[in-house]
């Protein structure tokens, strides 16, 4: 047996424990959003155990050992026996439009922890599992995790970055989103830019009927849904394609690639938004690292298998591989047009 380094084990073991204490909060988080215990403490200020169960119709001793737990992890401040949330603590988990609002990051990871006796059946055969069959609200959960880092970036900062496109969307352009899911990006640009027309395609018939119904909800009349693949969607001259954070999971990403080049005009933009990742495995181990690659384990590599050709990317692919997929389908011009320290967008010409 190989001699114990002392020191090196309390360290592997301080983190074990750590991630154990994460690994139970997250029904914990998730029960504090969806009975509204965070709302209600960014709302009162300071407040007891007791006040706290009264103001959200919740029993009393359950509340007082939910905040114990969230004061333990440093969620909730606990101080002279009142509970509340701090500017930063409230930012990530009482303010739905704040850019690192990680309550969808929560609900991913209990639909991942649900779906593992299909991906571990997966590790034997090498098949996918494919989105449409994974289980829990995945997509729910994904366009709520991704939600805040649209809503902050996309109109203000991504579409800016693309060579002259926003005067063009002021104007009036044909866009398509691509993998469109519940259609987060695509209202939001739809929103911001009335005199344009945008279509949103995914191949999961299910995200589109939500995407549908939230586009119906906001009262825009300049977007419509379809159901359609990357490699076939339908429709021709369009100024922009935009892909948010799928071309990793498409099984034939260089198909959707050349589809996507068919589809534009001369002048038209491809914005490719992805996780942001380096180009080596060394690159990638760091926090945003470990959790891309955790749920491409579980989410990204099973449904790109579960497809056609299968090429399974990953999400932390990296720009190099990414920009060698993108030029395969006829791209010439591929630059970083901007990034945060969760995606990279990238446009291609």
């Amino acid at each position: 047996m190989q001699q114990i380094d002392e020191t090196k084990l309390n360290d592997l073991v301080g983190r074990v424990l750590g991630d154990l204490g994460g690994a139970v909060s997250v029904p914990l988080v998730r029960m504090g959003d969806a009975l509204g215990l965070y709302k209600a403490l960014k709302e009162s200020g300071p407040t007891t155990a007791d006040r706290l169960a009264s103001a959200t119709g919740c029993a009393p001793r359950y509340i007082r050992e939910w905040l114990a737990a969230q004061a333990a992890s440093g969620y909730v401040q606990h101080e002279n026996g009142q509970f509340s949330l701090t500017p930063e603590q409230t930012f990530v988990f009482a303010e739905p439009d704040s850019p690192v609002n990680l309550i969808g990051a929560f609900d991913i990871a209990a639909a991942v922890v649900d779906n593992q006796p299909k991906v571990e059946v997966a590790f034997k055969t090498g098949r996918g599992v494919a989105w449409g069959d994974q289980a829990g609200c995945l997509f729910c959960a994904v366009a709520r995790m991704f939600r805040p880092g649209y809503l902050n970036a996309l109109v203000q900062e991504w579409l800016p970055a693309l060579n002259g496109m926003v005067d063009r969307l002021k104007t009036g352009a044909t866009v398509a989103d691509v993998g469109c899911g519940h259609g987060v990006s695509t209202l939001l640009m739809a929103e911001a830019f009335p005199n344009s027309r945008f279509t949103g395609y995914d191949f999961h018939p299910g995200s589109i009927a939500a995407a549908t119904a939230h586009a119906r909800a906001h009262g825009l009349q300049n977007l419509s849904f379809e159901v359609g693949t990357a490699q076939d969607f339908a429709g021709r001259d369009f100024d922009l394609v935009t892909c948010f954070d799928c071309l990793h999971d498409m099984g034939d990403p260089e198909g959707a690639a050349k589809h996507i080049r068919k589809t534009l005009k001369a002048n038209g933009a491809w914005m490719v938004v992805e996780p942001m990742a380096g180009d080596t495995l060394e690159d990638n181990l760091n926090p945003i690292g470990r959790l891309y690659y955790s749920a491409s384990t579980m989410i990204c590599v099973p449904t790109s298998l579960a497809q056609d050709v299968g090429l399974a990317l990953g999400a932390q692919a990296g720009e190099k591989r990414l920009t060698e997929v993108i030029r395969a389908g006829g791209f010439r011009n591929v630059r970083r047009a901007a990034q945060t320290p969760f995606n990279m967008v990238l446009e291609a010409t």
